[in-house]
């Protein structure tokens, strides 16, 4: 990835992204061929140096499907991002040298990569992953909610991926190439956008 200005590299940081944006995109490549999915995946960053990543496919799944040509994973996390319009820029008035840009925060992991078919694990990882997103609902949900015989044909048609991470990499573009005047320009232009992601982005040039 492309780390001009912007290189992220603390830890902590990088691991933050990942439990706020959990649905990775989780790229592949098998015999020659690119593949794309997007999984919801749970860090135990106390599993290995940088953290550990499980998560779950349907068997139908071409990941699967082509496990025995497995070439290489990736998973990419998203975090807020906005379009930056050069008319925030106060520098624009003074000497019109600005051109348009875009603002975002993403992390790269890889590492070592495989799938564990077993029905236990799987209960385990769908109760701890259904557990960190439904717990602070007022009727949380759990997989004991749902039929013993209904539960186990759903097990069937999925199988565990897990993620070792030997590598995170970690961009955190957020103006800081602008000068204070324009990264304040740019603060409050993003807050007249009124959206989740411009208001995340502004409160990131803040702390930048």
């Amino acid at each position: 990835m492309y780390q001009p200005l912007f290189r992220e590299d603390r830890l902590d940081v990088m691991q933050d992204l990942i439990c706020a944006q959990p649905l990775a995109t989780l790229v592949s490549s098998a015999a020659g061929q690119l593949q794309a999915d997007h999984v919801p995946l749970v860090l135990h960053a106390d599993q290995s140096d940088k953290g550990l990543l499980r998560g779950h496919v349907a068997k139908a799944n071409g990941l699967w499907r082509n496990r025995a040509e497995l070439e290489t994973v990736m998973a990419i996390f998203q975090g807020p991002q906005s379009y930056v319009t050069p008319s925030w820029y106060p520098s624009k008035q003074a000497h019109g040298k600005v051109v348009p840009t875009w603002n975002y925060v993403v992390v790269h992991a890889r590492g070592a990569f495989r799938f564990v078919d077993d029905t236990d694990w799987l209960m385990v990882h769908l109760a701890e992953l259904t557990r960190q997103h439904e717990q602070d609902r007022a009727e949380p949900w759990a997989v004991s909610d749902a039929p013993a015989d209904y539960v186990s044909r759903q097990l069937r048609g999925i199988v565990g991926v897990e993620l070792t991470i030997e590598s995170l990499e970690g961009v955190w573009k957020v103006s800081q190439n602008r000068d204070m005047r324009d990264r304040a320009g740019v603060q409050e232009g993003l807050l007249r956008e009124q959206t989740a992601d411009a208001d995340a982005i502004s409160n990131l040039i803040g702390t930048a």
